[in-house]
């Protein structure tokens, strides 16, 4: 006969659709009952989409028939309609705001590689050239670069609310695990002290008041991201590719994520979308040619931006000044940043 830990390590092969968490890891499962041979299980899920269910009753029912001795299996599902404002996993992952915080906003990618933190850097300047108060967080933890973008060594130091003052640099609030270790020291950390360290930048960080705190996601759809939408409510996200397939196929998947755990896509962001020649003016698709826009038509969300290729986009975050701060007559992708914050903040406007 099987008994209740064993039934809560089958349960616990069962992944929650979408990310390498388990569902008991996650807190879904609410009771296991075990009558003779027969299973009971209690599970809470909290979504919009009819398919999450779905696949969990699936995965469950073949991983408790597998269990040598059980006979029936019963699974009772609580469907939960989410919170306003974004969605958990389960009923025991409520999220809170941050203190001050008016707005959070999501710059995520599904691969490496295709500039996010470049994104994230001037989508934040330009918010900031609006009048918005804006602070930056890096929760990439094992490949940070926001410190270096922005020029900054500092160290941060604690409150006397044991909480961690944020870097300020060129009027934004910085907070990456670059400030915390010196150059070149890895980041050596397994996933449950990941996600603990990305809960401390969101929750013990002093942001103070903010229009905007703006989120520089690691690549993919992993534990970090998933710690994110449970510890507090994403008013949006902005997804970064390039123009070609490969990087589309995995854009995709972070759209999907968000949309597993309802954080609403604000639109997507075409990095490297085109090269214009200084010499003769033409204009070279390194990586294809349409791609982000075919596929913001296919989900339906706006294309917020193309970002073209400029050798100033290297040198201006090489130099710790992201490109942003530079006149938008000189730069065309200085310019196409302050578009896209424009757009970004008409989508997420700061209430009050």
């Amino acid at each position: 006969m099987p008994n209740v830990e064993e039934v809560r390590q089958a349960l616990a092969t069962v992944r929650y659709p979408g990310f390498s968490r388990d569902i008991v890891s996650f807190g879904l499962v609410k009771d296991v009952k075990i009558d003779g041979s027969d299973v009971t299980v209690e599970i809470s899920v909290a979504t919009r989409d009819p398919k999450i269910p779905q696949l969990v009753h699936e995965q469950a029912q073949a991983a408790l028939k597998a269990l040598p001795g059980v006979g029936k299996v019963q699974l009772n599902f609580d469907i939960k309609e989410p919170p306003a404002g974004g969605a958990t996993a389960s009923e025991g992952m409520g999220k809170s705001s941050i203190p001050g915080v008016k707005r959070v906003i999501a710059v995520a990618s599904g691969k490496g590689g295709v500039g996010k933190s470049t994104v994230a850097s001037n989508l934040a300047v330009a918010l900031a050239a609006t009048g918005a108060s804006v602070g930056l967080c890096d929760c990439d933890l094992y490949g940070p670069s926001i410190a270096h973008m922005f020029g900054s060594d500092e160290r941060p130091w604690q409150n006397d609310k044991q909480e961690i003052v944020p870097i300020e640099a060129h009027g934004l609030k910085l907070m990456s695990m670059g400030f915390l270790l010196d150059e070149g020291s890895p980041v050596i950390v397994r996933g449950p002290m990941a996600t603990r360290y990305t809960q401390q930048f969101l929750r013990q960080v002093a942001w103070g008041d903010l229009d905007y705190l703006v989120l520089d996601l690691p690549p993919g759809t992993g534990d970090i991201q998933l710690t994110i939408v449970q510890t507090v409510s994403v008013d949006g996200s902005v997804i970064v590719t390039t123009p070609q397939e490969v990087a589309l196929i995995d854009a995709r998947k972070a759209v999907s994520m968000f949309g597993k755990v309802n954080v609403p896509i604000t639109g997507i962001v075409e990095n490297m979308s085109h090269f214009v020649c200084p010499s003769d003016g033409v204009v070279y698709h390194i990586f294809g040619q349409g791609g982000g826009q075919r596929e913001a038509d296919r989900l339906g969300v706006p294309l917020l931006a193309q970002i073209p290729i400029e050798l100033s986009v290297r040198e201006a975050g090489d130099a710790g000044l992201p490109v942003a701060f530079q006149p938008v007559d000189q730069s065309a992708a200085s310019k196409a940043f302050h578009d896209l914050a424009g757009k970004v903040r008409a989508a997420i406007p700061v209430q009050g």
